[in-house]
């Protein structure tokens, strides 16, 4: 062996102490590919002014739509058997507010986002079941009929009301998501 050779075994004898394989980090690890959560909610804060009008039209047009055909807004069309609950008005509003920043997602932006989600859809029906009068629903009524509706369909509509707003922000995360994952550039 020569010198040199030598000294390398034995500085590499000395520095057994210290590891030779890289360290493991601590605690979970997140690709920096994927987008975070604050991330994908962020994205709303830089929307074009057309997307944001969007979102407040849809949203306006969900309380209207929902709201006169459930009879909460009061109408000569459409009349309510059974007086509007204390959570009906919260549920619709963030039904709405959830339904008009998903509808704005679908306005074409810069940005290519991930295929439509029917978990939207889906939302949107359970929070209208939910706020709905459950005697004047004609399927709980057929089903069930007028005293079944009341008792059994009329204490689920919280549930209905809570799964529709669940699956309506889960569809829009996911659209959300989608925008920031993977940018296009303009003219691509």
């Amino acid at each position: 062996l020569s010198q040199r050779q030598a000294e390398g075994i034995l500085s590499h004898r000395m520095d057994a102490s210290a590891p030779s394989l890289p360290t493991i980090p601590q605690g979970p690890v997140r690709p920096s590919s994927r987008p975070s959560a604050a991330r994908a909610w962020g994205a709303v804060v830089s929307w074009p002014r057309r997307r944001r009008v969007v979102a407040l039209l849809a949203a306006v047009a969900t309380v209207v739509l929902m709201g006169v055909s459930t009879a909460m807004i009061p109408n000569p069309v459409f009349g309510r058997a059974v007086p509007t609950t204390w959570w009906a008005w919260p549920a619709l509003l963030v039904t709405a507010v959830l339904g008009g920043l998903l509808s704005a997602t679908y306005v074409r932006g810069d940005a290519a986002v991930e295929p439509a989600s029917r978990a939207g859809l889906a939302g949107g029906l359970l929070s209208y079941l939910a706020v709905g009068c459950p005697v004047c629903n004609k399927l709980a009524l057929l089903a069930l009929g007028y005293t079944g509706a009341l008792t059994w369909f009329a204490p689920v509509q919280p549930l209905l009301a809570v799964g529709g707003v669940v699956l309506l922000a889960w569809a829009l995360h996911v659209r959300l998501k989608g925008e920031i994952a993977c940018p296009v550039p303009p003219g691509s």
